[in-house]
């Protein structure tokens, strides 16, 4: 009589046998709505086991709505963008890596249903498919941090992206000019931009910010640019003036004396007047747009027999400089405009692997020195003066 157990009813859940042969387990949630596991189970002990695992999740409040992670991540992604206050040249970024690097493979994914395994696998695909290795680790950072939401917004539980250091950025490693070289490239330019290779180099400014930069914001006495402004070029052709990437970007950098002369002569020749008037305008007087300079600057990079390098590599130039000087880590990042220590170490790394360089050389230089002169010699002691 009570050795018959069929038709027992668990505390928590209930698992039934199908016709096929496999066991279902379903389970009243919080908000009391029926739910089935996602999946059926080859035995009883196995869906038990889940029912069991979805029970401390409630106990524990760490249950997630199974339906609540049906949105496809397309939607989702279009919704995390218009809920952010984007500059316009990262909108412009995260649109073109949703629709070229992530929708394609898992836009059409219900959130909920994106395992680790999808996001190695996509992962894997953009590597080998070669859009370069930044904009690869770009959309991984940029579908982690959606699903991070998505998380916060508990549609799932924990995000997949996983995938150690996917998201950092390897850069190349960039030249840097000697002084000479600056010079030389300053003088290879046409007139009215030879004061804008010298600001870039020696004062670390941006493309955007030298685009941006007022007369008003050069001091000329006090030897200081103040940067409070950066312009991007859409590829619409639009260009958007707006605040520096972050509040580090609003400085005020001091400039060397050896080039105020060449900004006081450009100021009286190009700039346009007024204190807002721009500090640098095209050739035809309309607002710099890098566009239009890539034909001067690949000329100028000829003309002075300099290495191929990018406008924005005069403010790694600068920087490089300013590291050699001594600069502190928290000096390097406030003449830079950065908010993150990780640039600014770049740079101090740098000078730390030269100046090693440098010791390990006067190192050579001391042992050729302390060689014995003749054969059965002893060697100087060191410290004894050396004829």
């Amino acid at each position: 009589m009570g050795g018959n157990n069929k038709g027992h009813r668990r505390r928590f859940g209930a698992v039934r046998k199908l016709p096929s042969g496999r066991f279902q387990a379903r389970y009243k949630g919080p908000d009391e709505i029926m739910y089935s596991a996602p999946d059926t189970f080859p035995n009883k002990t196995d869906a038990e086991i889940w029912l069991a695992r979805k029970e401390t999740e409630i106990a524990s409040e760490d249950w997630t709505d199974p339906d609540a992670g049906k949105v496809h991540l397309r939607d989702y992604a279009a919704s995390w963008m218009t809920e952010r206050k984007l500059r316009p040249k990262t909108a412009q970024l995260y649109e073109g890596l949703l629709r070229l690097h992530i929708n394609p493979a898992l836009g059409g994914k219900h959130l909920s249903a994106i395992s680790s395994r999808d996001v190695r696998q996509w992962h894997t695909s953009l590597l080998n498919d070669g859009p370069g290795a930044s904009t690869v680790a770009k959309a991984y950072r940029l579908l982690r941090a959606i699903l991070n939401t998505a998380v916060e917004d508990e549609l799932i539980k924990k995000n997949p992206c996983r995938i150690k250091n996917a998201g950092v950025e390897r850069p190349e490693e960039r030249p840097v000019l000697t002084v000479p070289q600056v010079f030389a490239l300053a003088g290879a330019v046409p007139p009215r931009f030879r004061a804008l290779v010298l600001l870039a180099t020696f004062g670390s400014l941006r493309w955007g910010e030298l685009a941006a930069l007022r007369r008003g914001n050069l001091d000329l006495d006090a030897r200081t640019v103040r940067i409070d402004a950066s312009v991007s070029e859409m590829k619409t052709g639009e260009l958007v003036t707006g605040a520096p990437k972050s509040d580090a970007g609003v400085r005020v950098v001091n400039l060397p004396e050896i080039i105020i002369g060449d900004l006081s002569w450009h100021l009286q020749r190009f700039s346009e007047q007024g204190h807002d008037g721009l500090a640098f305008v095209g050739e035809h007087g309309a607002q710099l747009r890098r566009s239009n300079f890539t034909k001067v600057w690949a000329k100028a990079i000829t003309k002075a027999g300099v290495p191929k390098i990018h406008i924005h590599d005069l403010r790694h130039t600068g920087n490089m400089l300013a590291a050699t000087t001594g600069a502190t880590l928290k000096e390097l990042m406030a003449r830079m405009g950065h908010s993150s220590t990780k640039a600014a170490m770049i740079y101090l790394h740098a000078v730390q692997e030269r100046d090693r360089a440098i010791a390990d050389a006067m190192g050579e230089i001391v042992r050729e020195a302390l060689k014995p002169k003749n054969e059965g010699d002893d060697p100087p002691v060191a410290g004894t003066k050396i004829n």
